[in-house]
């Protein structure tokens, strides 16, 4: 995504071609008739359609590479005083990568050289002969740096690295549902400061995407030419109309809450693309009832005609994925300028469950209930007020760190409830690869009701795609069981395929579980076995 403008862009070339390409195609193979036009069936005319097709995905793929290539280069070339205006991000779910990346994009729009590049590849003595940086970094859990980020914690922040000539800026990532709000961050901010490092503005801390602090980030952004440039905005991905095909209801009796299963197809567009370990983020809506009783409270006319960013829309369709403002707070105000007032829900991640050769985009999401005992805003839309065939507001977002290996390593799935939904995704991936190395660790309540897909992962290891399926049910029986302890008793095989080479994915709660597994990793393997395996990417977590 990221380019350096000093260099000429060829990309292009593989576009252009691509384009002529399906120009050749729909002259050679179309036949125009006065009125009409029909399919050619010359079998020359088809040779030569057939000839241009093949330019046509042959430039694409000439294109996409040279991207990527460029794309790899520019993250992985060092330092250089006259070089790019480095962005160098710390993720765990692909959100700080896919901001640094678009930061740099943005720059370069404006004239301002500038390339993406991840934090661990931080070389501390070069960043010393670079007049100006820029730091995008997230918090995971409880106020921890990304799990890659583990050696550059422990080696660079904990140490001393003059930095006297140093201007930066940092966008810090975080959630205020957590105690530790951007707490990395905030580390990371000091210790640049301690070093000697000048900031060029304040730091910038987001709560969950929050839309006026990324502006505020673009504002900042717009001073680094020494005048103010117009920068434009972040290329966010628009929300995409999915309808609700199917909801299934996977644990009906069981001791905890009901988790479904979601089916979900475009409504208007091809299925797109995604990896196994990729984020749907959802954009909720109020439930029905929550709705009437607003706009009772208001007096609106819930069908009002409002106009959004120019177009027309009722102002209950409007309303429902926003805010709702006190009644009190928007007495006197007409429809309209209530629909400019609202603020836009926040959007839910959640990872997919399925890959696209399943033919649809799959969810599993857990029932959960707030302590009133009423139903959780996203989690309510999902599962119960949204009924099939209902508009779901979805976008795609990658999530490099938590795909699976692009080589044919062993991969230990581990995870519970309904984190079985990005470890199923990548076990029918790798499965789909005829990458047959696979070994599932998972555990939840009772296993007659909350063995999620169990037929299908059975019927994989009775075929060899799985190697080996071990199950934690911890209502079961007379001891609470969970899957760390099915780690401690798999200890011999575990050192075993991590000898190997085998990558570790963990998914699911982070309380409770997460840290149980880490711990029980850790006791086996050891702690420096782990920060090895956390750097080098063989340990990768998506909790929650």
């Amino acid at each position: 995504m990221s380019r350096h403008s000093a260099k000429p862009d060829r990309a292009w070339f593989g576009q252009a071609a691509s384009l002529l390409a399906l120009l050749v195609i729909g002259v050679i193979f179309v036949r125009f008739s006065p009125g009409e036009w029909r399919w050619s069936t010359d079998p020359q005319r088809i040779g030569w359609a057939l000839a241009a097709s093949v330019l046509f995905f042959a430039a694409w793929g000439f294109g996409a590479r040279r991207r990527a290539a460029r794309k790899r280069a520019e993250a992985g070339a060092p330092l250089r005083a006259d070089g790019p205006l480095p962005v160098f991000h710390a993720s765990q779910t692909g959100f700080a990568q896919q901001l640094a990346e678009q930061t740099a994009l943005a720059l370069q729009r404006a004239g301002v050289p500038a390339c993406a590049k991840p934090l661990t590849a931080l070389d501390v003595e070069a960043l010393a002969t670079v007049p100006r940086a820029l730091f995008i970094a997230s918090t995971t859990g409880e106020g921890d740096a990304p799990d890659a980020l583990a050696g550059f914690v422990r080696r660079t922040l904990a140490g001393k690295a003059p930095l006297p000539g140093l201007h930066y800026g940092l966008l810090a990532l975080g959630d205020r549902h957590y105690t530790q709000f951007c707490a990395f961050g905030r580390q990371l901010d000091a210790w640049l400061q301690a070093q000697g490092a000048t900031p060029m503005f304040p730091s910038i801390e987001v709560d969950n995407a929050d839309p006026a602090a990324l502006e505020r980030w673009r504002d900042a952004l717009a001073q680094l030419g020494g005048k103010a440039l117009e920068l434009p905005q972040f290329d966010a991905a628009p929300w995409q109309d999915w309808h609700l095909v199917q909801r299934q209801e996977l644990n009906p009796g069981s001791q905890g809450e009901p988790v479904f299963q979601l089916q979900l197809q475009p409504v208007d567009d091809p299925l797109p693309a995604w990896r196994a370990g990729d984020i749907a983020e959802v954009l909720p809506q109020h439930a029905p009832e929550t709705l009437s009783a607003w706009f009772c409270a208001t007096g609106l006319d819930p069908q009002q005609q409002v106009d959004v960013a120019g177009t027309g829309s009722s102002l209950i369709d409007h309303v429902a994925r926003c805010e709702l403002p006190e009644p009190a707070h928007i007495a006197g105000m007409d429809a309209q300028q209530v629909a400019d007032t609202v603020v836009q829900l926040r959007a839910r991640d959640y990872s997919i469950a399925s890959i696209p050769a399943d033919g649809s985009l799959e969810l599993l999401v857990r029932q959960g209930h707030r302590p009133d005992g009423s139903l959780g805003l996203a989690a309510g839309w999902l599962t119960r007020h949204a009924a099939p065939g209902k508009t779901i507001a979805l976008r795609l977002r990658s999530n490099p760190n938590f795909h699976a290996p692009d080589d044919d390593v062993p991969l230990i799935l581990i995870g519970n409830g309904t984190g079985l939904a990005a470890l199923r995704a990548l076990l029918r991936e790798r499965i789909a690869a005829g990458r047959h190395a696979n070994w599932l660790l998972f555990g939840e309540r009772q296993r007659s009701c909350d063995f999620f897909h169990g037929v299908e992962l059975e019927a994989a290891l009775a075929a060899g795609h799985l190697s080996h399926l071990d199950l934690a049910f911890s209502r079961d029986g007379a001891q609470r069981v969970y899957v760390q302890h099915l780690l401690q008793q798999q200890a011999e095989r575990l050192q075993d395929w991590i000898e190997a080479g085998a990558c570790i994915h963990v998914c699911g709660s982070l309380e409770g579980m997460a840290g149980g597994v880490d711990a029980a990793l850790r006791s086996i393997l050891g702690d420096a076995r782990m920060q090895h395996l956390a750097e080098t990417g063989h340990y990768r977590r998506d909790v929650y």
